[in-house]
């Protein structure tokens, strides 16, 4: 399952957000997102969990939950949308 984490503190990055998520079962991937230009992190990101049932877990228990100062938004992450030329 895709999960999304918002509201990320800008220092935050993919290895501390690996060892939170890991917690609660095996992380697939993690993915900071960043601007192209700067390079610099936007503040949200992507954790892909294996198991179903351990990212609902990790989502309902780090929702809220204070990371390097900052409340972050956790839920289920939204299909890419379509782009349309």
């Amino acid at each position: 399952m895709n999960i999304y984490v918002g509201n990320l503190n800008y220092a935050t990055n993919e290895d501390e957000l690996r060892e939170i998520f890991a917690e609660y079962g095996e992380v697939l991937s993690v993915k900071v997102i960043t601007d192209r230009m700067t390079g610099k992190a936007k503040g949200f990101a992507f954790v892909e969990m294996a198991n179903e049932d351990e990212a609902n877990t990790a989502i309902q228990e780090l929702d809220g939950a204070e990371i390097k100062g900052r409340n972050v938004k956790v839920n289920k992450a939204n299909p890419p949308r379509k782009k349309f030329n």
